[in-house]
């Protein structure tokens, strides 16, 4: 618990803080932790793709370097700093042996795989899991979301007991499914226009 606090810290403060340097020699010579060089990542992305993604009050992380059974999906505030945290299940095809860890990332159709990069958040639909969104993939590493219907939705097999009895998630078939109780919220929070970020830190 105290892992998962001081990582939420980490982001909270960093977000809080536009990850603006801190002054003097010694300041410099401190490693950036994994949890702020991947935000400063998203952050970056969310520069580069400025001219796609138009609101930028709120960025979702995704740390595919975390085991699933870990809450890796954080919603950011970057204009009040907050936090929210919750469990994602990444792609099959990246952990064939179902290990709960992710071993590849691809964005090769037909490949179940999770894949890296900048997504752009598109509208709202209902499907075959309920209430979900689109996704738009920004770069050479997931453009082909589209194409192989990557999206966030709920589901079945992503709760905390499954995390806890199995020590991992459910695997999905490429896409982000969160808790069926936390889709609703991630579906309003990230609403359509917004950057969701996923890669290994």
């Amino acid at each position: 618990m105290a892992k998962l606090i001081s990582r939420r810290s980490l982001l909270i403060c960093a977000a809080a803080a536009g990850l603006a340097p801190v002054a003097g020699a010694r300041a410099a010579m401190l490693p950036a932790t994994r949890e702020e060089r991947l935000l400063a990542r998203a952050k970056a992305a969310l520069e580069y793709h400025g001219g796609v993604v138009k609101r930028r009050d709120r960025i979702a992380i995704v740390d595919f370097s975390l085991p699933s059974r870990l809450p890796r999906l954080d919603i950011v505030d970057l204009e009040g700093g907050r936090v929210e945290s919750m469990l994602v299940a990444h792609g099959r095809g990246s952990d064939p042996q179902h290990s709960g860890w992710v071993e590849r990332l691809s964005n090769e159709p037909g490949s179940l795989a999770s894949s890296a990069g900048a997504y752009l958040t598109g509208p709202l639909y209902v499907g075959k899991h309920g209430r979900s969104r689109r996704l738009v993939g920004l770069d050479p590493g997931n453009n082909n979301a589209e194409a192989r219907a990557i999206v966030v939705h709920g589901a079945w097999y992503v709760s905390p007991a499954m995390a806890h009895e199995r020590g991992k998630l459910g695997r999905s078939e490429g896409c982000f499914a969160v808790d069926e109780r936390e889709i609703d919220k991630l579906l309003d929070r990230l609403g359509e226009g917004r950057l969701l970020f996923a890669d290994k830190s």
